[in-house]
């Protein structure tokens, strides 16, 4: 939980109050970390490879960075905006963390 309430602080932080980085799709590249992180937090949080589980994990993550973006759309006194690309950021950052947290799980069994 303390991961999700990161993500929306991290966020809302006014757009003036960034760091400027000279590294090329750096913002997707953050989305794409933090939304990677939140599923697989949350599926360790409860460890469970059932499909329905994983792809509710998953529609989280998705669902998340939608209500961020759309806050930030509306919340324009920040200096931020709506980005669709931050969202299909989130997405594939939410569903590798999916894939991982099964992988390592599935590997992890495998030993005992």
């Amino acid at each position: 939980m303390l991961w999700t309430l990161l993500i929306f602080i991290l966020c809302f932080i006014p757009a003036k109050e960034l760091p400027e980085v000279d590294i090329p799709l750096a913002d997707k590249w953050v989305h794409f970390l933090l939304f990677g992180i939140f599923s697989f937090l949350w599926l360790c949080s409860r460890p469970s490879r059932q499909a329905g589980f994983l792809l509710l994990i998953f529609a989280a993550g998705i669902f998340t960075g939608w209500v961020v973006e759309e806050l930030q759309g509306l919340l324009t006194f920040l200096g931020r905006s709506k980005d669709v690309m931050d969202i299909l950021a989130d997405s594939i950052g939410a569903l590798l963390g999916v894939l991982l947290f099964a992988l390592l799980s599935y590997m992890s069994e495998r030993r005992k």
